[in-house]
């Protein structure tokens, strides 16, 4: 079987991907990445063949695509256009719709060209990638939608669909069915309803590198792990982090920033407990952490939790603030404005039992799941 995967700009909606990716080529199928910008590279580095599909341009090819997803972080910083949404059931995907459709249309030919160059029998495509709808369309394929988190985008190629209008009408499909599916991480305790499709095991997923000699060795005192991950920082710079780096001096543990490509230092001389690593793969640090601060990200929660590590979230835009209220809801974290994170908030972190107990609750769900490597039946099913 042959099987293309699309992702959409960032790398956290290329990353849960790529545990289903390796399943596949590990039960002998091939596949072929089509990505832009961090997620070409992300996907080269997980040991995936990639094109780039938009030439090593900008997100959607135009400077047009990047001031479409600038847009829609600085309009989500209270959530969606409104008062931040607290629910799983109140984050509308139909407003994200024409911005995620608006950066994939510049894309649609290019990946189109690919797909009639490699012929695969199916399209995988990260739930906000909009090309591959009007690709799977025109060359009759079923679709697979990936969801990458906890809000609920049933059949977004459809949504798309009404802002590709021209799109779909210039290959020809303007009325072409699509035979679309959808894959599901979402741990069942974590959401509102039914799972969104196939549900599966999150793997963590989160890049490799060589890790540094300190994380190898035990610690004398507690560590707490830092990010504000991948795209986050893009917009909104380290500055949410001030608080947390103020209050760290008052508390008996070790900080651990890991901020990757973020260079920080707007944060100023950092305590003698406060670390700057750089790019550590999140799920290797979680592994020695008694806990995670961080900006409400899906990928970095579900890692959280697939780790059992308790949570402190500064949502700071797009699904962060529904991402914050699950895991409040849930017991396996809480959330703060960062501006409000003093030396009490990271101390309840270190010494709440309950919220302990409730992440390695929702860890043993996560285990549960069926992994990547059970879905492969189901996708060899859609091309028999």
């Amino acid at each position: 079987m042959r099987v293309l995967f699309l992702s959409s700009h960032g790398l956290g909606h290329l990353f849960p991907m790529v545990p289903l990716a390796w399943a596949l080529r590990a039960a002998g199928h091939d596949l072929l990445v089509c990505a832009t910008g961090p997620a070409v590279r992300g996907a080269a580095q997980a040991g995936l063949p990639v094109i780039d599909v938009a030439g090593g341009s900008t997100p959607g090819g135009s400077a047009a695509g990047v001031d479409a997803l600038r847009a829609h972080f600085q309009s989500a910083r209270t959530g969606l256009h409104g008062a931040a949404p607290t629910s799983v059931a109140q984050h509308d995907p139909d407003r994200i719709a024409p911005v995620f459709a608006r950066m994939a249309e510049p894309l649609v030919d290019r990946v189109l060209a690919v797909a009639e160059w490699w012929r695969p029998q199916l399209i995988v495509e990260s739930q906000v990638q909009a090309a591959g709808g009007p690709v799977a369309a025109r060359l009759g394929l079923p679709l697979v939608e990936h969801g990458f988190g906890l809000v609920r985008m049933p059949r977004m190629a459809e949504r798309f669909r009404t802002h590709m209008v021209e799109t779909f009408a210039r290959l020809g499909v303007a009325n072409a069915p699509l035979d679309l599916h959808a894959i599901d991480v979402a741990p069942p305790s974590m959401i509102e309803g039914a799972a969104n499709g196939w549900p599966v095991r999150f793997v963590p997923y989160n890049g490799g590198t060589m890790l540094p000699a300190w994380l190898s060795r035990p610690s004398d005192r507690p560590r707490i792990a830092i990010t504000l991950g991948t795209s986050a920082p893009q917009v909104g710079g380290v500055d949410p982090l001030r608080s947390v780096v103020a209050a760290a001096p008052g508390i008996d543990a070790d900080f651990i920033l890991a901020l990757g490509d973020a260079d920080p230092a707007s944060l100023g001389l950092l305590p003698t407990n406060v670390r700057a690593a750089g790019w550590v793969p999140l799920s290797d640090l979680l592994a020695s952490c008694a806990g995670l601060i961080h900006h409400g990200g899906a990928g970095t929660m579900l890692t959280a939790l697939a780790c059992g590590v308790p949570q402190v979230v500064m949502p700071s835009g797009a699904d962060r603030f529904v991402n914050a209220a699950a895991l409040h809801r849930r017991g396996a974290g809480f959330q703060v404005e960062s501006e409000s994170i003093d030396a009490a908030v990271l101390q309840r972190l270190l010494d709440d039992d309950a919220l302990r107990r409730t992440a390695r609750e929702v860890q043993a769900e996560i285990a549960a799941m069926p992994p990547p490597i059970d879905l492969v039946k189901n996708l060899e099913a859609l091309v028999l």
